[in-house]
């Protein structure tokens, strides 16, 4: 199973300074920030997917989005690796609200060729919700449904007809396990031999689970399906049994700094990232200064005693109680409904960054568990795409390892 990185726009600052947190004058984002894949010698990842909607929605700058175009996806992105994929969706969530898609399937695929993607997904409208017993079912979604199927159509008609270099993905949008298998039986028909399925993210895996066991007997050999924006690292075994052979996601990146407290990821568990937000960006605690129910320069002695006591912890001339100590003084400033005491002391008590052999943990130290800005939060979700990653191919390893022994045990028969 292969897989994809979704493009956020997601880059590090390697001017950046963790001591004195200060980057270079001179820095050109795009040109010298790096993307995941140049931060690590081996990529953490199979491929890269980048959204049309993405683009077209004001996130990256015109000349950006006119030198993309002009230069390609591999070259904008700096992927030189040739093992590293390239993988073209719209982006169905930017546009749900609205009646239909915003782009024409000859806009698409005009797009994904002049791109020079490896694959390109046909355009889609995604269905928000699930109904297994498919009564009442929402004539939104049925018409959802066909028009993702007609559009399907035509993107395959317009691929072969310009002779488009890309390998062509229908995209199947559903709200139950017989509807996902009826659009995948219908791409199929249609000639598509790789298929992606939509609007999974919102199911618990059980439901996913349920479209997967359905699709999979009419699901014809040689043909490979997608699932659209879901890892769920616990159940790729199951997914690849059920014909799964790519997923993309970028939830190991986001729960680095949007989760509560699975914030950076271990071989067998999770931990939660120390929290020491800067005085002047944190909301709260800049209310509470403007309110003049905090001292500024008190908070900021805090703040800076707090990573002075984290730096040296590091280094083992600070103890562990100290070091709690004033992650939780620092804590009441910004934060007086709840507290991390138990988590933070678990997260020192083990210090995860020291025994993981990753490019980013080698590079920052303890730094890379600091929630605190964008330039250690962005690499502690590098960091998790890395763990993530080797788990996926440690658990392909083991399933082919045990397909062998069945295999051997067969012949030997």
């Amino acid at each position: 199973m292969k897989f994809y990185f979704p493009d956020s726009q997601d880059q590090v600052d390697p001017s950046f300074d963790f001591d004195t947190e200060e980057r270079s004058r001179l820095r050109l984002r795009h040109r010298e920030d790096l993307y995941a894949h140049e931060l690590f010698q081996r990529p953490p990842f199979d491929g890269v997917l980048v959204s049309k909607a993405v683009l077209d929605a004001g996130r990256y700058s015109i000349a950006q989005k006119h030198r993309m175009l002009r230069v390609g996806v591999r070259e904008f992105f700096r992927i030189s690796d040739p093992n590293l994929l390239t993988m073209g969706d719209c982006g169905a969530f930017t546009y749900v609200r609205e009646e239909r898609p915003p782009f024409s399937v000859e806009e698409v695929v005009e797009y994904y060729q002049t791109m020079g993607f490896d694959f390109g997904m046909s355009v889609d409208h995604i269905i928000f919700g699930y109904e297994p017993s498919d009564h009442d079912i929402p004539e939104d979604w049925r018409f959802r449904h066909e028009l993702t199927l007609s559009l399907a159509k035509q993107f395959l008609d317009q691929h072969r007809k310009t002779k488009s270099r890309f390998t062509p993905i229908g995209v199947a949008q559903g709200w139950s396990p017989s509807s996902y298998a009826d659009a995948v039986e219908q791409l199929q028909a249609m000639g598509y031999d790789y298929i992606a399925l939509g609007g999974m993210i919102g199911l618990k895996t059980p439901d996913i689970l349920s479209c997967l066991k359905m699709v999979h007997p009419i699901l014809q050999s040689g043909v490979r399906m997608h699932i659209l924006g879901i890892t769920r690292i616990e159940s790729v075994q199951l997914f690849a049994d059920f014909g799964v052979s790519s997923i993309d996601s970028t939830s190991p990146l986001r729960q680095a700094f949007k989760d509560m407290k699975d914030n950076y990821y271990a071989p067998d568990r999770t931990y939660t990232a120390l929290r020491v937000p800067q005085v002047e960006a944190n909301p709260q605690l800049v209310r509470n200064i403007k309110a003049g129910k905090i001292n500024q320069q008190e908070a900021r002695k805090l703040e800076q005693h707090c990573l002075a006591c984290l730096k040296q912890f590091d280094r083992g001339t600070c103890g562990l109680e100290e070091t709690l100590d004033s992650l939780l003084t620092y804590e009441t400033l910004y934060d007086d409904r709840r507290t991390f005491a138990n988590e933070y002391r678990d997260t020192l008590q083990d210090e995860p960054w020291k025994k993981c052999p990753c490019d980013v943990c080698g590079a920052l130290g303890i730094h890379v568990i600091l929630f605190r800005g964008a330039e250690r939060n962005r690499r502690r979700g590098f960091h998790n795409l890395h763990v993530f990653y080797n788990k996926l191919q440690q658990r392909k390893a083991a399933a082919k390892g045990l397909f062998d022994l069945e295999a051997h045990e067969a012949l030997s028969r």
